[in-house]
């Protein structure tokens, strides 16, 4: 891949909304996900005029729409879902989606002028690697994230139930190498159209390459090319029904998907993706949008820990040459850490006794439990007893700062994963997130450090875990802050 491609890998995500980008703000920068004032950072006045903004990433949470920790009005907003008109109703939380509209002075409420949903592919499964949670639509590498990819309930699915040759839609980011990470899958009716949408590559004739996608656009509508058809580098959606001989796409349309950035100097951007290229901490792409972040404020990490692959979001203004300078970069790491228990307080939220930080704008919420189970779960839904699996990172220390909340019907599974704290290591006990994990003789050891899980013998568990591993243990609630573990596991950092 050329590194024009490279950089403009992912750049779907704001290529449909180029108009939008337009947007003027009053200056130079300032962010905002669950708190900080974008206005003060913006004009240095602290104006509480609303102020224009362009925000791309998952929905967490609806009662109107909440995106990168913003909550935006949506009476009168216009919705386009794949490229036609829509309605809010027609969304899930863990849809990717662009939002244009302003922001108010605390940072955390909005109003919403459009929203815009494409999927990333359409089509049905040609491939299932259980071991890696990878399924293969339409040559589209799509990795299912345990904790973060969410499923269609109606029907209910599953990455489990879906099986070769069934038709999926997926929603998400992509990564470095093109493979898309999941946030959203949802299950379609077979005989419909499908779709992709990439950077196009490897233009020959009437054929160019979506990843591992070859798109022959012979006998294709072309739609909102600047210039004759597709250039190499420029994001477009192919749309098709049919394969040909060689597995290529018969497209019946191609549309170009927008002047990315083009006269956007100045436009207030909230962005969530991952790193898609990195240099250093000035120099670097999300989901293929040059950032500097050299002057930025950092959560969950530092700027120390950015490199490929990295979720973030970032937050700042659009520079002349077309850069995202960063005022704010918030490091998701959400799989880092899991809970499944029962709720012991709600008044701190507690989980096996453990501090479960959450709120409203920043946790995706998901409701599983029961016949009835809400569309819009909330923190106050939560009760004592409850069985929930949280996930996030451990921030601060000992505590769990939860990207994800999933409630679900009561189960006897308890699982804990974490890093063994320090002095945790106690044969047979270690100790994670302030809770003992027992083993006994006949809990089982596996490895899964790599890309295939093995089981380990416990000699050579007990050798290999330290203090700072990361762990996870499933087994039974002896009390409160003791889980007696039927399986350990060894897992990478």
């Amino acid at each position: 891949m050329n590194e024009r491609e490279d950089r403009t890998m992912n750049r779907i995500l704001l290529a449909a909304i180029s108009a939008m980008l337009t947007l003027t703000a009053c200056g130079g920068g300032g962010g905002s996900s669950g708190g900080s004032d974008p206005t003060g950072g913006i004009d240095g006045r602290g104006d509480p005029d609303p102020v224009a903004v362009v925000s791309a990433g998952e929905i967490t949470g609806f009662g109107s729409i909440i995106v990168n920790g913003v909550k935006y009005e949506t009476d009168g907003t216009e919705f386009e879902i794949d490229g036609e008109t829509g309605t809010e109703t027609e969304l899930e939380v863990g849809d990717v989606v662009v939002v244009s509209g302003t922001i108010n002075d605390d940072g955390t409420t909005g109003t919403a002028t459009t929203v815009t949903f494409d999927d990333v592919v359409e089509g049905p499964v040609s491939a299932k690697n259980t071991d890696l949670s990878q399924l293969t639509v339409l040559g589209q590498t799509v990795q299912v994230v345990d904790g973060e990819t969410l499923f269609d309930d109606t029907p209910p699915i599953t990455f489990a139930s879906i099986a070769v040759g069934d038709v999926i839609e997926v929603s998400g980011f992509r990564l470095a190498d093109g493979t898309i990470s999941a946030t959203r899958i949802e299950g379609k009716p077979a005989g419909g159209e499908w779709e992709v949408t990439g950077v196009v590559s490897n233009l020959s004739g009437m054929m160019f390459d979506i990843e591992g996608l070859t798109v022959d656009f012979s006998a294709a509508i072309l739609d909102n090319f600047p210039g004759t058809g597709p250039e190499n580098g420029q994001p477009v959606e192919a749309k098709g029904m049919s394969l040909g001989a060689n597995g290529e796409l018969l497209a019946t349309k191609v549309e170009y998907k927008g002047n990315v950035l083009g006269g956007a100097a100045g436009a207030y951007v909230e962005l969530e993706g991952y790193i898609t290229r990195f240099v250093s901490a000035s120099d670097f792409d999300v989901s293929g949008l040059p950032v500097n972040a050299s002057s930025a404020t950092f959560e969950g990490g530092t700027s120390a820990d950015l490199n490929l692959n990295l979720k973030v979001e970032v937050d700042g203004t659009i520079n002349s040459n077309g850069v995202l300078v960063a005022e704010k970069v918030e490091i998701k790491t959400a799989t880092g850490i899991r809970v499944v228990g029962l709720v012991g307080s709600v008044s701190p939220l507690e989980v096996f006794g453990i501090q479960i930080n959450a709120d409203d704008l920043t946790t995706r919420f998901d409701d599983k439990a029961g016949d009835n189970p809400l569309d819009n779960m909330r923190l106050a839904d939560i009760n004592v007893g409850d069985y929930l699996e949280v996930r996030g990172q451990e921030q601060p220390l000992g505590q769990i700062t939860a990207f994800t909340i999933e409630r679900d019907d009561v189960d006897s599974r308890r699982e804990l994963r974490g890093f063994v704290e320090a002095g945790g290591k106690n044969e047979p006990n270690l100790t994670v997130l302030g809770v003992t994990i027992v083993t006994t003789g006949t809990t089982v050891y596996r490895d899964s450090r790599g890309a295939t899980e093995v089981p380990m013998s416990a000699t050579d568990f007990w050798a290999a875990v330290q203090e700072g591993s990361r762990v996870d243990a499933q087994g039974t609630e002896t009390d409160t802050t003791t889980l007696t573990a039927t399986e350990v596991a060894l897992e990478g950092d």
